[in-house]
């Protein structure tokens, strides 16, 4: 099997930096050197010869409590006999989870075999050209921050409303597979104020979203899971939270954006 081209070197480069930031994101360890790493590093790292198979690597939660595969199949189309054999790796490991990162896609066999293991092994699939930009850092995408179960109760709670009256983010969002959320997650969703926010604060916003100051947002919540059937008659209840420039002062209660709490947070997401 033959090195990469250059175009092709440059492409996968981006794609695993991408996966990097994507499992940090989801409270995975990840150094920062393998973010940051540059294009040159990375053909280093691989002795000038670049292969998609190559690229495969694990990692961990700092707890050891859950760990994933990450695969770069070389196949332009992904059939069953790959995808069993990442099982049987994944089994040898003790390892229950994967990010499969695709060319083009699976055949329709390996769809089914993806299906039919799905209550054993959770195995994601995202094509390269998803990956070549972070869709977390667009600037049209809001922060996106996923509960904990002790968070979704404390929510349910203070709010007296059961889960099937929040509205719905389906599991094929963009965000949602990129934080690999599952059914009945609940992602805390906050948005910029427009009103009183003057237009610097908003360029703030929108172009420092790898390190923002403090920003005021409103915050609503959206439960993973398939929109509500026409027959069934469930009132949804739409939680809107206005923003305040700090939680421990008085007045309106609300959230402070900024980075640091979002770091903070990225370990505890399940």
């Amino acid at each position: 099997m033959s090195s990469l081209s250059d175009e092709e070197i440059t492409k996968v480069h981006r794609v695993r930096k991408t996966c990097f930031e994507m499992l940090r994101d989801r409270g995975y360890e990840v150094e920062d050197s393998e973010m940051q790493m540059t294009r040159k590093e990375f053909i280093d790292k691989f002795n000038g010869t670049v292969r998609r198979e190559d690229l495969t690597f694990l990692k961990s939660k700092p707890d050891n409590s859950d760990q994933i595969f990450v695969f770069f199949p070389d196949d332009l189309k992904i059939g069953v006999k790959i995808i069993k054999n990442y099982i049987i790796r994944m089994e040898n490991e003790n390892v229950w989870r994967a990010i499969v990162v695709v060319r083009h896609g699976l055949t329709p066999s390996a769809k089914a075999c993806q299906a039919e293991i799905a209550g054993r092994f959770q195995v994601e699939v995202f094509q390269e050209a998803e990956l070549l930009v972070n869709i977390r850092y667009h600037d049209l995408v809001p922060e996106h921050l996923p509960l904990t179960n002790v968070e979704k109760k404390a929510l349910l709670d203070k709010y007296t409303v059961k889960e099937a009256q929040l509205p719905r983010i389906l599991p094929t969002d963009p965000v949602a597979r990129y934080y690999g959320l599952r059914r009945g997650q609940v992602v805390k969703i906050l948005r910029p104020i427009e009103t009183g926010t003057s237009e610097k604060d908003k360029d703030d916003f929108d172009s420092n979203k790898r390190d923002r100051k403090e920003e005021i947002c409103y915050v609503t919540y959206r439960i993973v899971g398939r929109e509500q059937q026409g027959g069934l008659l469930v009132r949804q209840v739409e939680i809107n939270e206005p923003g305040a420039v700090n939680e421990s002062a008085g007045g309106a209660e609300g959230v402070v954006c900024h980075q640091k709490d979002r770091k903070a947070r990225a370990g505890q997401i399940g």
